[in-house]
């Protein structure tokens, strides 16, 4: 039965060939993107690992090396983080970090590639005088988190590391941030992970759609056969052998094609900053247990759906040639979508506490509406298609509805990977273009924006007297202002305090309340504000001007007008003051929250316009699948008078139909559940998303409304007058 099952799929004709390539390409590309996924995962925790060494500063003691003093502090550029580390060895047996091949002595450095490429196209003034010394070789892969990574290796004398507020160390960190307390430099590698997942599912749920799909490629024809064969004494064992080599066969070979489609888009998938930053792709690899679980478990899997499949066939081949309209999809699958949405709106005004409570009140919320729209996909399916039925005034109308509302689940089946890929994107984008909104980036023309500050924090000693505040600092070409704020005597409130007659000059800044003398500020002339409004008004300090003036530095602010200015103020400030926290903007600060956010929408994107398609071939198989069952039902029909444009328009309409409404519903209900949970965790009103969302939903569906349409001219040829003829 083997070699007969193998013969039949190989040699059975024009028909056969055809579905043992669609099945195969389905499985290559559904092989493809579980691999990708995979691998992504994996990257994650390669690249977590590559972050350990930085976390150096906790590592405990070791007595194979000798001893060093270790810094790590974080600088910026263009709003871009420099991870800068500052060394200086106790002996000849100092540990060395990966990707050096020596330790840098006082006065050398070691950068990486990305940062030499950044210091050898800016001013010096603006990067390069902020690093002393001179660079002496180029940080190896093995030491960067990312090819894209901007760090540098100083060297210094121990003096030097221990004014900067080093520490000693004596061996390098080994452990990932998530495999060590007190980790501070990493990825959130759970979190991470459970995005990925959401990803993966997303993405795998339409493929894996498809994969079923094509596996049901001409199935009534296929059943027929069988059914034919076990009325003339074939045994239900030897129908399921060789519908068991069928897809075993399709399936290793698309499994095959699949390892093949994931090495192709490997060099792709590592350019793609999942994580912020680009992948080594290396780091895109796939373990023996990944390989051994995909190349068993999808054909495994084929196998068992091709069992599953010929359950009617076992049961009753004479069935199979008698159809049965099966029974209506019942109203109860509407519970678990209403009772999803309820959970959600429960929680408005009663957020549970703790991150555990809040992750497992509205996960489950949302895992329930998407459970509820797949299972209430062909319930809703069926009463569009009695509402088009019931109103139609035209013959492809009535006949598309009364189809679609006699196999409702079949309409739906096709378009039920595009429900979760539409509501993951309508959820995902909803949600970070409310939260961007309200605590993203500021706009890049606003004061956060514009200005920077460095604050003498009084753990790394006693500020600067008055003199010690760079002269040229006022003179840099666009700068637009300096102002030395002063630390408040008043241990209430802000730690800063300004006299009202400066500040009416710093009027972007915010202003004094009417009839004040001076007012609390914070350090860095911004604090906790609106940052999407310029107008702020700071309250009254208590201290009179003359003690103002009298007190320490607590910080220096300096507003400009240029990118450029803005970068040779803080290097200035970084030559005067090398100690403490690096001067940054509140923009830098926000900027690394509202990458990520944006990166998470992005993803959201590639759900989006990988889907669609993926969606669209759904469809398109399912047509070409129904087309050749019905071939001859269409040749009656052709034979009896009906227009050829009135059978493309009923399949149009039963393509097109269970599309735009699983669309229209899917990302209803992600904008609503969206809005349920800003509102229960934040209190934010949903913003609509962007024009580009917009654009993609619209791009994505014509896409595969395209992929339908080419299917149309199948009808001309396949619904001929010699179909109808009587063998």
């Amino acid at each position: 039965m083997i070699r007969f099952g193998i013969r039949m799929s190989l040699a059975g004709g024009r028909e056969a060939a055809t579905r043992l390539a669609v099945i195969a390409a389905a499985v290559a590309l559904g092989v493809g993107m579980l691999l990708a996924s995979v691998a992504g995962m994996n990257a994650v925790g390669a690249q977590n690992q590559r972050y350990a060494w930085l976390n150096s500063a906790i590592a405990p003691q070791s007595a194979e090396h000798d001893a060093m003093w270790w810094t790590v502090r974080e600088d910026y550029f263009h709003a871009r983080s420099i991870g800068r580390v500052e060394v200086a060895a106790l002996g000849p047996a100092a540990p060395v970090p990966p990707g050096l091949p020596r330790l840098p002595a006082a006065g050398e450095y070691y950068a990486s590639p990305a940062l030499v490429d950044l210091l050898a196209s800016t001013p010096p003034a603006e990067l390069r005088d902020r690093f002393p010394g001179r660079q002496v070789g180029v940080i190896a892969d093995e030491g960067l988190p990312s090819p894209d990574s901007l760090l540098i290796v100083i060297g210094r004398t121990p003096a030097e590391v221990e004014q900067l507020g080093g520490r000693q160390i004596t061996q390098i960190m080994a452990a990932e941030s998530a495999g060590c307390d007190g980790c501070f430099i990493g990825l959130n590698g759970d979190a991470m992970t459970l995005v990925l997942s959401v990803v993966a599912a997303a993405l795998l749920f339409p493929v894996l759609i498809f994969i079923a799909t094509a596996t049901r490629l001409a199935t009534t024809r296929r059943e027929k056969r069988f059914a034919a064969m076990r009325l003339i004494g074939a045994t239900p064992r030897q129908i399921s052998v060789i519908a068991a080599v069928e897809s075993t066969l399709a399936a290793a070979v698309g499994t095959l094609a699949g390892f093949g489609v994931f090495l192709g888009m490997r060099p792709v998938l590592a350019a793609i900053p999942f994580t912020g930053e680009p992948f080594f792709a290396a780091d895109l690899s796939l373990d023996p247990v990944d390989v051994l679980l995909v190349a068993l478990g999808i054909p495994l899997g084929a196998v068992v759906a091709a069992l599953l499949a010929l359950r009617r066939v076992r049961i009753s081949p004479l069935g199979v040639s008698r159809r049965v309209t099966p029974r209506p999809p019942r109203a109860w699958r509407l519970i678990p979508l209403v009772g999803g949405v309820l959970e959600l709106a429960w929680f408005i005004g009663r957020r549970p506490d703790g991150t555990d409570a809040q992750l497992t009140a509205y996960l489950s919320g949302f895992v329930l509406i998407l459970i509820g729209l797949v299972l209430a996909g062909p319930w809703l399916t069926m009463a569009g298609a009695r509402l088009l039925a019931g109103r139609a005034s035209r013959p492809a109308a009535l006949i598309a509805g009364r189809r679609l509302s006699d196999d409702p689940r079949a309409g739906f089946r096709s378009v039920s990977g595009l429900i979760v890929a539409l509501f993951v994107t309508s959820v995902a984008t909803g949600t970070i273009t409310t939260f961007v909104a309200n605590r993203g980036e500021p706009r890049t023309d606003s004061v956060a924006a514009t200005s920077l500050s460095k604050t003498f924090w009084q753990e790394d000693g006693a500020g600067p007297a008055l003199s010690q505040i760079p002269a040229g600092l006022a003179a840099i070409p666009g700068v637009r202002s300096v102002t030395l704020v002063r630390v408040n005597p008043d241990p209430d409130g802000w730690h800063g305090v300004v006299t009202c007659a400066e500040l009416a000059h710093l009027a972007r800044f915010g202003t004094c309340p009417a009839g004040a003398q001076t007012a609390a500020v914070a350090s860095d002339l911004l604090g906790v504000r609106d940052l999407t409004k310029d107008e702020h008004v700071w309250s009254a300090a208590t201290a009179t001007p003359a003690v103002v003036e009298a007190q320490p530095i607590l910080s220096v602010v300096v507003d400009t007008t240029s990118q450029s200015a803005f970068e040779r103020a803080r290097t200035m400030l970084e030559l005067a003051f090398p100690i403490g926290r690096f001067p940054a903007g509140v923009a830098e600060w926000e900027s690394n929250n509202a990458r990520q956010l944006v990166q998470f929408q992005q993803l959201a994107n590639v759900i989006m316009l990988a889907s669609l398609p993926v969606a669209g071939c759904s469809l398109a198989v399912s047509i070409a699948g129904g087309l050749s069952d019905r071939r001859r039902p269409f040749s009656m029909l052709r034979l009896t008078g009906v227009q050829l444009n009135t059978l493309r328009g009923v399949v149009a309409l039963e393509s097109v139909v269970p599309l735009a409404a699983a669309s229209v519903v899917a990302i209803g209900m992600g904008l609503l559940a969206s809005h349920l949970f800003l509102q229960a965790q934040l209190g934010y009103e949903l913003l609509a998303p962007g024009p580009s969302f917009y654009l993609m939903v619209g791009g994505g569906l014509a896409v595969s409304l395209a992929i339908i349409a080419s299917t149309l001219p199948l009808l001309r040829r396949i619904t001929g007058p010699e179909v109808a003829r009587n063998e």
